[in-house]
């Protein structure tokens, strides 16, 4: 029977890139390692990139022979190799799930905290389910209704993140430029009324603050672009997605360290939460008028 090739799946890729972060700390080749596991010479470096599968009882003896004993790395890495190959509930949407946007699925499951930036659109975890159709019917000229519908679900099932009944709840940051809240939707213009008042509601959901980038704001680095960024729980290090015109990229190591200062700066040019709160409640009242 042939055998059938790992995917390599953004939370399999996460844990290769942080078992070869600790091997290089401890100055030790690839070969060399898998020689004092007992494993073939090319078994570790598969593993590396995210082409063979480490196994949960592997872990501590590995992190071991690395010197790295703290009980929260091996605890991390413990879990993340049985999630590694676990299939998640996108996967029953494959036709229209590309990989990179599995991959964002994947990461926000995972993630304890994101931050996001958006200065044109509602960011997805807070979209209702007809501005999600109206913006993905839009953006996507080549997918047919029935694709439209499918994606659509996909994006408010991924909402669920932000509950997460009976375990800690995700840290949630969303700057949210002015100019998608001015947005007109021709078909249906209760649509930009409704998802206002969604975005007036979400702000009393604990753990999540949101903030608008007015369009007289001073000078930030938001004008770059929108990201997102992950944090994870220790040792495993944070993730960057980045938006632009050849689709989703994804980074992480020093170059957090930019975006994380980024971050911070245009969270100092938007309004306050208090002053976006005033603002959403203005916006939704001039519906009304």
């Amino acid at each position: 029977m042939p055998t059938i090739p790992l995917v390599p799946t953004v939370r399999r890729r996460r844990l290769g890139s942080q078992v070869r972060r600790y091997r290089n700390d401890a100055g030790m080749s690839a070969e060399a390692a898998a020689r004092a596991m007992g494993w073939d010479p090319g078994k570790l470096s598969r593993i590396e990139h995210a082409k063979a599968a480490l196994q949960p009882k592997d872990v501590a003896p590995l992190l071991a022979l690395y010197g790295v004993t703290e009980e929260g790395a091996v605890v991390a890495l413990v879990a993340m190799a049985k999630d590694a190959g676990r299939k998640g509930w996108w996967t029953s949407y494959s036709d229209v799930v590309a990989s990179s946007y599995a991959d964002l699925i994947a990461l926000e499951a995972d993630a304890e905290s994101i931050r996001e930036w958006s200065p044109y659109l509602v960011p997805g975890l807070l979209q209702t389910p007809a501005y999600a159709r109206e913006t993905i019917a839009a953006h996507a000229l080549t997918r047919t209704p029935q694709e439209v519908h499918a994606l659509s679900e996909v994006r408010v099932a991924r909402q669920s993140v932000l509950s997460r009944p009976g375990g800690e709840p995700l840290r949630y940051v969303a700057v949210i430029g002015e100019a998608a809240l001015h947005q007109r939707f021709a078909s249906r213009p209760e649509t930009m009324r409704d998802q206002i008042r969604r975005l007036i509601e979400t702000t009393e959901v604990p753990g999540i603050t949101i903030q608008v980038m007015p369009l007289d704001a001073t000078p930030h680095p938001g004008g770059a672009g929108g990201f997102s960024l992950f944090g994870f729980a220790p040792p495993l290090p944070g993730v960057v997605q980045i938006e632009n015109l050849k689709g989703t990229s994804y980074a992480e190591g020093d170059e957090i360290r930019l975006f994380d200062d980024a971050f911070g700066r245009i969270v100092g040019a938007a309004l306050s939460t208090d002053d976006s709160l005033a603002f959403l409640q203005g916006m939704e009242k001039r519906y009304y008028r």
